[in-house]
């Protein structure tokens, strides 16, 4: 596991071993693992995102799309 972002409301964690990532949602307290064809899908969004766009602002606004799947995480 791989720690690839991390702001005050995601974080997005990268796992090359399932070719997946995993993003955290953090103040709705939920998360998202994609893997497969949609994390090549995912990666090739952020990807896509001009270099001088890619601040904080604009990856949140990009996941707040991401995680409307995403599912409650609790602490056992």
């Amino acid at each position: 596991m791989n720690v690839v972002y991390n702001s005050n409301h995601y974080s997005i964690l990268a796992y090359p071993a399932q070719e997946g990532f995993e993003v955290v949602d953090k103040e709705a307290g939920r998360a998202l693992f994609i893997q497969g064809e949609v994390a090549f899908r995912f990666r090739q969004a952020i990807d896509e995102i001009p270099e001088e766009q890619r601040d904080e602002e604009t990856i949140d606004e990009f996941l707040d799309d991401y995680c409307v799947a995403a599912r409650p995480y609790s602490f056992h």
